[in-house]
């Protein structure tokens, strides 16, 4: 049949034209799982690649945080020797091991110091040690010679040139002579820890605490005696200790070990002229 310019057809024939399809129930139809990859665009602009880093120092020596310390590592580079919290270690140290050293330095012919320090050298105990001589220098010439003039009726005047005197002696003494000698092990291929000579020669300096506390016995002769014991009790517990560490220099130790002796002989000598010479 046909109408305007459309076809239809009867139900009957579109039957039997097209086969008629049953129906079997539902069917699922399931698919395996597959591996998917993202890969990024070929065209990518403007980015860093993962791969690249800025450069590193190649010494980091002072950005590294000292051994012991909980801080986190700090920026600056050499400029970090400036920094306090690089010789904070150094003053770590509690009152049982100050006094553990100068018990050591009262003994000097053990010639163990070095090797208990080895691990953990201080700074504390030679700062405090050369400001109590400082101090003790200072207030017993005061003393001596205030009594000393008082007796004789004389006026006195306090002398402000023994404190910076004294401070000059021991503070030089204790910073010069441990880093030229740290340049003379080096120079002789027997290199010691520059903090490691600070501390020995900081505590070998205490014993002239006692020494100038004695000196205020009126004879000339005990002065000396007492001078003498000290300068030499200081000179064999430096020259002992170093002995042992330095026997890799080979025969000239002994040169190395006499030179610093003799050195420490010499500081008693200037304390005996100018410290512990005080009449009264």
């Amino acid at each position: 049949m046909m109408s305007g310019k459309y076809t239809s057809l009867d139900n009957h024939q579109v039957s039997e034209s097209v086969p008629a399809v049953t129906d079997q129930g539902h069917t699922t139809v399931k698919f395996s799982d597959a591996n998917l990859q993202i890969f990024p665009p070929s065209g990518a602009q403007g980015k860093i690649p993962a791969g690249s880093h800025p450069p590193r120092d190649a010494d980091d020596t002072f950005s590294r945080p000292a051994a012991g310390s909980d801080e986190p590592p700090q920026s600056g580079g050499w400029l970090r020797t400036f920094a306090l919290a690089t010789y904070k270690p150094y003053f770590d140290v509690d009152t049982s091991d100050v006094l553990d050293r100068i018990k050591e330095s009262l003994f000097p012919f053990r010639g163990s110091f070095t090797e208990k320090t080895a691990e953990n050298p201080d700074l504390y105990g030679p700062f405090w040690i050369c400001t109590t001589l400082i101090f003790v220098a200072a207030s017993i010439g005061t003393f001596v010679t205030y009594i000393a003039n008082k007796l004789q009726k004389k006026e006195w005047n306090y002398d402000i040139n023994l404190v910076t005197w004294s401070a000059g002696v021991f503070y030089g003494y204790v910073t010069v002579v441990p880093l030229a000698l740290y340049v003379v092990l080096k120079y002789f291929s027997a290199p010691s820890g520059l903090v490691q000579l600070f501390c020995l020669y900081g505590y070998s300096l205490f014993i002239f605490i006692p020494a100038l506390c004695l000196s205020v016995v009126p004879l000339e002769i005990f002065r000396w005696v007492i001078a003498g014991v000290a300068g030499f009790m200081s000179a064999a517990f430096v020259a002992l200790n170093l002995k042992a560490h330095i026997n890799s220099a080979g025969e000239r130790w002994f040169l190395i070990v006499a030179g610093i002796f003799l050195l420490q002989l010499a500081l008693s000598v200037v304390l005996k002229l100018y410290l512990f010479t005080v009449t009264v």
